[in-house]
C-alpha cells in the first residue's frame, strides 16, 4: 500500500496593520490563514473485486388461468435488493396486484391489522424472515407457506435466490 501525503504551509501569524498616531494606535487584525489542507492517496498493489449486492429473484403467480385456456397460470417476475424491502413494497413498486376486491378498499397499508394481502410462499422460504406475532395472530390456522405480504421482508442482506409467490391463495381451487 502506497501512501501520499499534503499539508499545504500555515502562517504563524495573522497579518497586522496598525493605523493611527503613536498615540493613539489602532491595530486591525486581518486574518489571511488558510485552512489546513489535508489529503491522502492510498494505492493498493492486490485488488479486491467489487462487492456485490445479494439479490432476490421473485416470480408472482396469478390466480386466473390464461385466456387462451391452457391452464397456465400468469407469471410476473420482479428483483429485490435481499433484506431491503417488504414483500408488499415490492409488489407495490412493480405494480402488481396484491389484494382481491375486497382487501383493494379495505386494507390497512401495510400496518399489519386486516389480514387482507395474505400470499403463499411455494419456493423459497428460507429466503424471508420469520412469521411476525401479527402473521402468528392472523394465520393461526392457515398453512404454514401462508404470509402476509406486509410483514415479510424479503431476504436478510447476505443471501440471495429466488422466491415464488402465489397471490390470492384463498382463491385457489
Amino acid at each position: 500500500m502506497a501512501f501520499a501525503g499534503n499539508l499545504s504551509p500555515l502562517p504563524l501569524r495573522p497579518t497586522e496593520l496598525t493605523i493611527g498616531s503613536n498615540n493613539f494606535p489602532k491595530s486591525i487584525i486581518f486574518s489571511t490563514r488558510k485552512r489546513p489542507m489535508l489529503s491522502f492517496a492510498t494505492t493498493n498493489s492486490t485488488e479486491e473485486p467489487p462487492t456485490t449486492t445479494p439479490e432476490i429473484e421473485l416470480e408472482f403467480i396469478g390466480v386466473t388461468p390464461k385466456a387462451g385456456g391452457d391452464g397456465k397460470y400468469p407469471v410476473d417476475r420482479a428483483s429485490a435488493v435481499s433484506g431491503e424491502k417488504l414483500l408488499r413494497t415490492i409488489m407495490a413498486d412493480n405494480k402488481l396486484e396484491l389484494y382481491g376486491t375486497y382487501g383493494k378498499v379495505m386494507n390497512c397499508g401495510g400496518g399489519g391489522s386486516c389480514g387482507t394481502c395474505i400470499v403463499e410462499v411455494v419456493e423459497g422460504k428460507e429466503l424471508l424472515n420469520e412469521r411476525t406475532n401479527t402473521e402468528v395472530k392472523y394465520l393461526k390456522k392457515k398453512p404454514e407457506s401462508w404470509r402476509l405480504a406486509c410483514q415479510t421482508i424479503v431476504g436478510n442482506k447476505e443471501n440471495s435466490g429466488k422466491v415464488v409467490i402465489q397471490r390470492l391463495p384463498q382463491w385457489k381451487k
